[in-house]
């Protein structure tokens, strides 16, 4: 059988990759954004001595970005961020999956139909690959913005974004700093979960007593950069509102958004009961946003099961139009 453009790309970044692994003992993921790089830029480092500079040569001779597309780009590089992932010990060197980061960019596509000139913020950047998708599914001049601590996962991430032809922004810190950036009309994230071992006095969410809750203090800090009436759609850990912080978390949301949806994953999606997230959506309070008459509650089938996945499709499509119905009510 016939390789696809994507299959093909995919193993010649996997090649290039393995070579400077072997050749120059980087971490995978470490090389991998080299590759990116010397595909998008055309040139190899100088600092590589001959016989890898020939390699990779020889290894990219190949690759014309231009017939490949850019969808078929994204999914190339996902499964070589998979495959060094794999091999990373650590946690926070996970990704959003394939299908969870589809559906939310179908979601953002359904809330933000129509719109133009927006402006989209990840605080959790990571490798960059929910953001991308999710502009896939945004008009093509839509802005990017995204921030990450993580010197490799960044790197991959610009190196991503270069490669897709996406107009992204990327802010090298903790995203729970402040950050220069004006609010934007959609915040998107799959929100780091445990303490924040960092000073959180500045957040309404910060602990009486220990360490914060991260997931607590990205959600206020989506709400904080998304515009008012703007929405933020954000991967949850499934426990968010049982903890012993839950009370303050209730209160702060309800005086700053309202709930818009709450949609469970399925737990087959993720590697134990402990990953599982929700996809929780919010739009802040303020020019002219207004509570839906009932929130967009659903547990997802699994993501291999066509047949149950397009009934749910079917159901939420209903419930858009509702939501759009009333939102236009609201305004005449």
């Amino acid at each position: 059988m016939e390789k696809t453009s994507m299959e093909e790309l995919f193993e010649q970044l996997d090649a290039g990759t393995e070579a400077i692994v072997q050749h120059a003992g980087e971490p995978y993921l470490d090389a991998l954004g080299t590759v990116l790089d010397c595909l998008f830029f055309g040139e190899v480092p100088e600092e590589f001595d001959d016989l890898l500079a020939h390699r990779l040569k020889n290894i990219f001779s190949n690759v014309v970005l231009d017939d490949i597309t850019l969808e078929d780009r994204r999914k190339a590089v996902q499964l070589a961020i998979l495959k060094g992932m794999k091999d990373s010990t650590q946690d926070k060197h996970l990704m959003t999956p394939e299908a969870i980061a589809l559906f939310v960019s179908y979601l953002t596509e359904k809330f933000l139909h129509g719109r133009e000139d927006l402006r989209v913020f990840d605080p959790a950047g990571g490798t960059g690959n929910l953001l991308t998708a999710v502009l896939d599914r945004l008009p093509k001049d839509t802005k990017g913005y995204a921030a990450e601590i993580d010197p490799t996962l960044i790197r991959i991430a610009l190196a991503n974004a270069n490669i897709q032809e996406k107009n992204i922004e990327f802010f090298h810190q903790d995203a729970l700093r402040p950050l220069l950036l004006d609010p934007v009309d959609l915040v998107v994230g799959d929100l780091p979960v445990g303490y924040y071992p960092g000073d959180a006095s500045d957040y309404k969410l910060k602990a009486d007593d220990g360490h914060s809750y991260a997931h607590h203090l990205f959600i206020e800090t989506g709400l904080r950069y998304c515009k008012p009436g703007g929405y933020c759609i954000l991967l949850v850990p499934d426990f968010l509102f049982e903890s012993d912080q839950a009370g303050a978390l209730h209160k702060f949301i309800h005086e700053e958004a309202f709930i818009t949806g709450l949609l469970r994953l399925p737990e087959t999606a993720f590697k134990s009961k402990k990953h599982v997230k929700s996809i929780f959506i919010l739009q802040k309070k303020g020019n002219g946003a207004t509570m839906p008459k009932q929130p967009l509650l659903a547990q997802l089938p699994s993501l291999k099961n066509a047949q149950a996945m397009a009934n749910l499709l079917s159901q939420v499509d209903a419930w858009f139009k509702t939501y759009n119905e009333e939102r236009e009510g609201a305004q005449d």
